[in-house]
């Protein structure tokens, strides 16, 4: 019977085993997008035992536990955290097929050196047993990434944040880049009225100023832009339910910003102009500065009113959307490529029914100045699984070049989700090595490795000029 997550763990035959091993494995880890806590990082956090650093904030698990018919109680409730790891422990053995089963394990075996399968017989001794380790200098935070050989961080920030954790990091001196990203989209968020007015009570605060136009508000998010370029920052960030190219006059959005400030409802003709403007403006100033620029498209968010009025956002109640995604993403970049105002450009697609509408959309506009220039971004939330990382794989590989792939990403909160790397390496070598055998690549081991080598590190350090 074959070990379950052996050595050879996905690595189904043996060109693939060697490409792992011998040039992905002990690659760094560049993770230029995720929601790790810059303040737990700074601090040096030391969790106080496993569910904390394992289960808060973690709604892939909470999901998997609601489907499995576990409490809310245990879940984001008041129970203690012994008896929600207990909960959890009682939800694993059922995740058999969902990644969760392959991430749990992989954690446990590549932070703690546990092998056990967790279930309520180990529960106990698993829980006590990387609790006690987590209570070790060993395993503060920044020792975890050191562990999982990262070499790069960029957390998600808004741009009202002051970035004080960043700057005490690099006072510090922490070896590793710890570098803020420009997330900007409750700035542009005009669906929710009163939401967008107190974003905008904050941008006054933040920038000693008060806005009572839309000039004055362009100059205040773009004081803000500078800031954060000033901090490192060199990336940007929007998770949108689909791109937003509406045609406008700089007039009517000058009217809409003042209907905003009034409080009075907009039409939803004014809402997409709005958003399209905004959208627009902080792609011109990404190109401005050579930053990169990454959209993350697809999310239906916030499905479960009554769950979502009890626990409120990012708590599990999202999904898959169908949006039309075609039509204004062309749109929206061409304009800016029309006007030589397109930056370093990264699309990920949450529909699987789209992946190869973007491989062929960065096609597009991929004009020869930059290698890779607009990425096809690796799969993403609902999709960062074994079936969405091949199909996302070979949707690039059909219509554009996996070879200048920028790899992998986290995009989590957990300081444990870094064997997820490890995951999407073992995966890519897989199908690479899958083509050697089956006579479809030449046995060029050297070029090979080289292309591993690249999309596990290489290609991102160069993209993104870390």
């Amino acid at each position: 019977m074959k070990k379950f997550i052996d050595e050879n763990f996905l690595l189904q035959n043996k060109t693939a085993q060697a490409l792992y091993h011998e040039f992905a494995k002990d690659m760094p880890v560049i993770d230029y997008h995720c929601h790790l806590p810059p303040d737990q990082i700074a601090e040096d956090r030391n969790f106080e035992n496993l569910t904390q650093v394992w289960l808060y904030g973690d709604h892939y698990k909470w999901r998997a536990m609601r489907a499995n018919g576990i409490a809310e109680e245990y879940i984001t409730g008041d129970k203690s955290d012994w008896e929600k790891f207990e909960k959890w422990a009682e939800t694993v053995p059922y995740t058999l097929r969902n990644p969760l089963y392959h991430w749990t394990h992989l954690e446990l075996q590549r932070y703690f050196d546990v092998y056990d399968i967790l279930s309520p017989a180990t529960a106990k001794k698993i829980y006590d047993e990387c609790t006690a380790k987590l209570q070790t200098p060993e395993y503060s935070v920044k020792n975890l990434l050191r562990k999982m050989r990262v070499s790069v961080v960029a957390t998600t920030d808004d741009p009202v944040d002051d970035l004080a954790y960043h700057k005490q990091l690099k006072a510090d001196g922490f070896e590793i880049k710890i570098l803020p990203a420009f997330r900007p989209d409750k700035a542009m968020n005009a669906d929710d009225l009163p939401a967008l007015i107190s974003y905008i009570g904050q941008l006054e605060q933040v920038c000693g100023i008060t806005i009572t136009d839309f000039n004055a508000y362009l100059g205040a998010l773009k004081s803000r832009h500078d800031y954060f370029a000033a901090h490192g920052c060199t990336i940007s960030d929007h998770g949108l339910e689909q791109m937003y190219a509406e045609a406008y006059t700089d007039e009517e959005i000058r009217l809409i910003f003042d209907l905003i400030i009034a409080g009075k409802t907009l039409s939803e003709q004014q809402v997409l102009q709005f958003k399209s403007a905004m959208l627009y403006h902080f792609a011109v100033w990404d190109k401005e500065k050579n930053w990169v620029q990454q959209y993350h498209l697809g999310a239906l968010r916030n499905n479960n009113s009554r769950l979502l009025g009890a626990l409120g956002p990012d708590t599990g109640w999202d999904s898959i959307g169908d949006f039309q995604q075609g039509p204004a993403l062309s749109k929206f970049l061409n304009r800016l490529d029309s006007g030589d105002q397109l930056a370093k450009t990264i699309l990920y697609n949450l529909n699987p029914a789209d992946n190869e509408l973007m491989a062929t959309m960065i096609g597009n506009f991929n004009d020869g100045s930059v290698a890779g220039k607009i990425q096809f971004g690796s799969a993403w939330w609902f999709l960062d699984q074994k079936d969405g990382m091949i199909r996302q794989i070979n949707a690039l590989s059909n219509m554009g070049l996996l070879s200048r792939f920028i790899g992998m990403l986290t995009d989590s909160r957990s300081f444990l989700s870094y064997p997820r790397h490890e995951y999407f390496r073992r995966l890519l070598c897989n199908l690479l090595g899958e083509d050697v055998e089956n006579g479809e690549l030449p046995e060029d081991m050297d070029w090979l490795g080289k292309v591993v080598k690249d999309i596990c590190y290489f290609n991102a350090k160069n993209y993104f000029n870390f």
